[in-house]
């Protein structure tokens, strides 16, 4: 009997390691220099918490997708951005309008996608479809309440040490992506709830026999969802000074892009958060690295679809499954639970 090896995991580290390597090749030795590192970890949290709602939508199944998150992120700040900005100075009292904005554009997000849930789970709309509706309505509302423009935060120190300050040479906003992380992973494998949900996306039959409530199950993932967008509308105000209704056109796509490319499963019921952190960070590093070679930005998003297109061929076509046991790897061991079964791991 062979050891326990997880293809997808492998694959991903092996990425990881290939662009740093490429990266300091490519530019004697600048590329990995700690600075460097530190303004891309910065870049990731914002990103890494739309695609962590994006892969719990994906888990729940039935062709679940939240496409909503990075217009309701932009939504949660403008409103945090007006209605705290109203009340509280940034200047007087910096604390105070931190934690106030922060609570706001999470209660902001955690409303927004209860709505998705709610519609969803209530009505049996396509969640693709559900979702790109909301999308339109979170950014239509975004530009109504903020005519349009840019809404500025005022910068309070703590609210700019969350987007760009450092502990122990790592970026806050990065520590407090992988708690996030890690906390969402644990539950997904140690919790009778994280459990539910990936049963719910590997085996549906089973699930409805199994007599929980999984409309109740869908509102509340969607609803973390929209509370992670709402966190990464926070980051998104501390790392900008203001917040504006059209930031990051591209990130819907990426975001996609790093569930699918962590082995998340369009059909559901498969999901680990170390591969989405791993992931995530791949395509940070590749992002700087086209950056680095000063390739164009039409050239990313264009490079964007076509890595998306060719990881759900892969996965559709278990293609890393197969390499593996070509080369003698065993993705699990002998008499190990089948695929699904397997899914429940976090």
């Amino acid at each position: 009997m062979k050891g326990r090896l997880d293809p997808q995991l492998v694959f991903l580290v092996l990425t990881n390691v290939g662009i740093l390597a490429a990266g300091a090749w490519a530019s004697g030795g600048v590329f990995i220099d700690p600075y460097n590192l530190q303004s891309m970890a910065s870049q990731v949290p914002e990103l890494g918490l739309l695609a962590i709602g994006v892969m719990l939508a994906m888990i729940s199944g039935n062709g679940g997708i939240d496409l909503s998150g990075i217009a309701l992120a932009n939504l949660a700040g403008v409103t945090a951005a007006l209605l705290v900005g109203g009340m509280i100075s940034a200047d007087d009292a910096p604390l105070l309008f931190s934690v106030a904005f922060g609570i706001t554009a999470v209660a902001v997000g955690l409303a927004g996608g209860a709505v998705n849930g709610l519609l969803i789970a209530g009505s049996g709309l396509t969640p693709i479809l559900c979702t790109l509706g909301t999308q339109l309505l979170f950014t239509g509302l975004a530009v109504v309440l903020s005519n349009g423009r840019a809404v500025s935060t005022g910068s309070p120190a703590p609210l700019e040490e969350l987007g760009n300050g450092t502990f122990l040479q790592v970026p806050t906003s990065f520590l407090l992506f992988i708690a996030v992380a890690a906390l969402i992973g644990m539950g997904l494998r140690f919790t009778p709830s994280g459990i539910r949900l990936l049963l719910m996306g590997t085996n549906p039959v089973a699930a409805r026999f199994a007599g929980f409530a999984q409309g109740r199950m869908l509102v509340a993932t969607y609803a973390i969802s929209g509370a992670l967008a709402g966190l990464a509308g926070v980051i998104i105000a501390a790392r900008n000074v203001n917040v504006k209704w059209d930031y990051g056109g591209s990130y819907l796509l990426i975001a996609i892009l790093i569930a699918v490319m962590a082995g998340v499963k369009p059909e559901g019921g498969h999901g680990r958060m170390i591969c989405l952190l791993l992931s995530a960070t791949a395509l940070q590093l590749l992002s700087s690295f086209l950056n680095f070679l000063d390739v164009s930005n039409f050239f990313r998003d264009l490079a964007w679809g076509l890595l998306l297109l060719f990881f759900l061929a892969i996965i559709r076509y278990d293609a890393l499954g197969a390499l593996t046991s070509r080369i003698g790897w065993r993705a699990r061991p002998e008499g190990a639970p089948a695929a699904g079964d397997a899914a429940t791991k976090g």
